[in-house]
């Protein structure tokens, strides 16, 4: 391209930029959306009270314990027996006395009782996700509890070991997988609603804390639209199959139940 065209060519772009930002000008330009709400900021009440010094009951959270006699080969937790954890962990001494890690003198014997009665051992599959951010599977396991209850445990491995970073007790509806997060919903005493319980790694106090607690409205599931196709003979009362449970689903629990 010789000089003079290039010279031409370059005023008609700068002549069609200004075109343009004229343009702008003259429409889409920011617009007021009106006065905004006036913020009110937060106000203590009661504030002659004094601040509560211990917690009114106790969860279970930041509790660990590290299990007795078992070694984690290669830091691999796939590698372990999930009822030999489960039996030496009964012998565990938590860091601190909370009680939450504590089962019932039945489910004790049932667990102890694991390799000669499998048919009625309180211990399921388990599962296994890094939780902690190390790069290292985590052992998720839970244990049958009476009424439903489920008691739900993570183990992290260390090179000394295996600890025991989370140990809680519900009645539940599911447990779930999400991330490096544990979901816990369980039922609640108002018709309609659930708790929803996300626990979370810690770094700072090297265990799983319940960084979430809410309780939230359910939504109704739509009954399904069965509808004949062709061909089908017709049925008075259709028969069902119970869904089958998703991996990181628990078993149900009774929905009347209280939570803790």
């Amino acid at each position: 391209m010789r000089p003079q065209h290039r010279a031409g060519t370059r005023a008609a772009a700068l002549l069609a930029g200004a075109v343009l930002l004229a343009g702008c000008g003259t429409g889409g330009e920011l617009k007021s959306a009106g006065r905004a709400p006036t913020a009110i900021g937060p106000a203590r009440l009661w504030p002659e009270l004094p601040a509560a010094s211990a917690a009114p009951y106790d969860y279970g959270e930041g509790e660990t314990a590290h299990i007795p006699g078992i070694t984690v080969p290669g830091g691999d937790v796939h590698r372990l027996d999930p009822v030999a954890v489960v039996q030496a962990g009964l012998k565990a001494r938590p860091d601190r006395s909370s009680g939450a890690d504590r089962l019932p003198a039945a489910t004790v014997r049932r667990i102890n009782a694991c390799r000669t009665a499998p048919d009625t051992c309180p211990v399921l599959a388990p599962y296994y996700r890094d939780l902690t951010g190390d790069g290292r599977d985590d052992l998720v396991l839970a244990i049958r509890l009476a009424d439903r209850q489920l008691s739900v445990r993570v183990y992290m491995p260390e090179p000394d070991g295996l600890t025991r970073i989370m140990s809680t007790s519900d009645a539940v509806i599911s447990v779930e997988l999400a991330g490096r997060d544990l979901i816990m919903r369980a039922p609640s005493a108002i018709t309609g609603y659930e708790y929803r319980t996300a626990w979370s790694w810690d770094s700072r106090q090297r265990a799983m804390l319940p960084t979430e607690d809410d309780i939230l409205r359910m939504t109704p599931q739509p009954r399904p639209d069965r509808r004949r196709t062709p061909g089908e003979p017709p049925t008075a009362t259709p028969t069902t199959t119970p869904p089958t449970a998703a991996p990181t689903a628990a078993p149900s629990a009774a929905v009347s139940a209280e939570r803790r």
